[in-house]
């Protein structure tokens, strides 16, 4: 097995970044987007692109669902929502501004996506026990 260090983390979050930004941002560019304002209207490169976002959300969500299930999905949402609430008791963030909100809110997701991913080989790191998946059924 390689051997888990910062960069992997740092390479699955960027492309954890990446597969949420392209799927949607508000900057107005983005797959949501170009399909959007294309309806009714579809073209084929819209459906291949849709389809190839849509294999790379089930890896992701996968992957997520796999190493760290619900619950630490709900303790990573739980947590990064204390921060934020934090933030904006600081007055560093004011959660009026809906733009804002939704780019904390997408960055926050791709967070999760990323720890997902690299839950297994933190857990490695930290407690030398290594997840496997049963791949055999007797």
């Amino acid at each position: 097995m390689e051997k888990f260090t910062p960069l992997g983390f740092l390479l699955r979050l960027l492309a954890a970044i990446a597969l949420v930004f392209c799927t949607f941002n508000p900057s107005g560019y983005s797959y949501y987007h170009w399909v959007a304002n294309g309806l009714p209207q579809v073209n084929p490169a819209s459906v291949v692109v849709g389809i190839a976002l849509l294999a790379a959300w089930v890896v992701f969500l996968t992957a997520t669902m796999r190493s760290i299930g619900l619950v630490g999905v709900g303790i990573l949402l739980a947590f990064f929502a204390a921060v934020i609430w934090m933030v904006v008791s600081w007055g560093w963030l004011d959660p009026r501004n809906p733009t804002a909100m939704a780019w904390i809110m997408l960055v926050v997701f791709a967070v999760i996506l990323a720890i997902g991913l690299s839950w297994s080989h933190m857990r490695r790191r930290l407690t030398g026990q290594a997840d496997v998946d049963e791949v055999d059924a007797k």
